[in-house]
């Protein structure tokens, strides 16, 4: 691994998400003048680059894209359900968001936007987020009291301050 990332786990693979996702949206911008391969496979290539440069193991590797795929895939069921911007799934000022994350991720929904509609239309219930896992800015809500976590950036998710709950799922305005 790179002795640069940081050393705590959970701030790795948070930086890990912010990394990937930066080369999804690389490849997606590279290939606005040609056909668009899909989300997948950039996602696919990225987790590779990362695994070869040593950043992640194989086993971290697959956690982040998984979670990046997830959030994907919600974000995409709610830009089809409400014809919403992206920043009301957030649900708060993207003002609060960091500028380049804000990009790399408007960047990749905006060049893929068929891709994520396939994406939704195969997602048959609400995905759920849990203790332990990385996501990416948001509002998420506890499924047992409905209390609300505020993710300003990439980072794990704790249990619930109000409850101590561990599945959480994506606010919905």
């Amino acid at each position: 691994m790179s002795d640069t990332s940081p050393q705590d786990p959970f701030d790795r693979l948070a930086a890990a998400y912010d990394r990937m996702l930066q080369e999804v949206h690389d490849a997606a911008e590279s290939a606005k003048e040609n056909a668009l391969p899909g989300i997948k496979e950039y996602l696919a290539d990225a987790r590779e680059k990362l695994i070869e440069l040593g950043e992640l193991s194989r086993e971290e590797a697959d956690k982040v894209a998984g979670y990046i795929e997830r959030d994907m895939k919600d974000a995409a069921n709610y830009l089809l359900e409400t014809g919403e911007q992206l920043s009301a799934w957030w649900r708060f000022d993207v003002e609060q968001v960091e500028n380049r994350l804000f990009e790399m991720f408007t960047g990749v929904a905006d060049q893929t936007k068929l891709e994520l509609a396939k994406l939704a239309e195969r997602a048959n219930q609400t995905s759920l987020y849990r203790t332990g896992e990385v996501t990416g800015p948001g509002t998420l809500v506890c499924t047992r009291c409905d209390k609300e976590m505020h993710f300003k950036k990439t980072g794990h998710i704790p249990p619930c301050s109000g409850c101590k709950g561990t599945e959480f799922k994506r606010a919905s305005r």
